[in-house]
């Protein structure tokens, strides 16, 4: 690959980080009230081209994520090419397939709060709980993503230490930051009451890992890159 190659594959990576963190830390973060139904409801109907709007940015995320996985693809397959496919199915399974359809959710969240004739059978506060409850489910569907996108974290930062290109302090970097999803995924499946905690360490470690790598790309690119 050229470095250009490197460089377009790390734009389109800050543009992921871009518009998924508006999505997830500025949209749901400010309209959802955790366990107060009537409250981001509110929220949800007095702003509802913000809310829309979160879906549209998860969506741009999710499609750009789906070229990043085909450029890591190309950009990693010299060092193993077996482990660079699989790493990046997973990454298409995680945000491009899962993500996407897990947008459903969040559309859902809106619509049995619009008024639409056919949910005048439901009371207010049915409908109230019936769209967190669509909430819940979508971030339950994110979570479920976080498990095969911390997987092809993990992979892709064996790949980094087996390549000559990018140095190996970022796929140190990349493991922090698997190890952070998957802890988040499985203790708040199976375990309730630490979900503040786990956010608080899978931010930290994304931040530190993906947005990293994504510096590198963008800035240096890969000395050693060739055609």
């Amino acid at each position: 690959m050229k470095k250009r190659d490197y460089r377009i594959t790390g734009l389109l990576y800050l543009l992921v980080i871009i518009f998924a963190g508006l999505s997830q830390g500025y949209v749901r973060g400010t309209l959802v009230i955790p366990g107060d139904a009537a409250a981001t409801a509110e929220n949800i109907l007095q702003n509802e081209g913000l809310f829309r709007m979160g879906i549209t940015f998860d969506l741009i995320a999710f499609i750009l994520d789906a070229v990043i996985s085909v450029m890591l693809y190309q950009m990693l397959k010299p060092f193993g090419k077996t482990l660079a496919m699989v790493s990046s199915a997973l990454r298409l399974i995680a945000h491009p397939a899962i993500g996407s359809l897990n947008l459903l959710n969040h559309f859902l969240a809106y619509k049995v709060l619009s008024g639409a004739d056919f949910l005048g059978v439901f009371e207010a506060g049915q409908l109230e709980s019936l769209s967190m409850l669509f909430m819940n489910a979508h971030n339950y569907g994110y979570l479920i993503a976080g498990a095969f996108f911390g997987a092809h974290l993990l992979l892709l930062g064996i790949q980094i230490y087996r390549s000559n290109t990018i140095p190996n302090i970022f796929g140190g970097f990349l493991l922090g930051s698997a190890a952070g999803y998957l802890l988040e995924t499985f203790t708040d499946l199976g375990i309730s009451g630490y979900e503040e905690y786990t956010a608080l360490i899978v931010g930290i470690a994304a931040a530190i890992g993906e947005l990293s790598l994504t510096v590198f790309l963008l800035v240096k690119g890969s000395r050693d890159a060739r055609v």
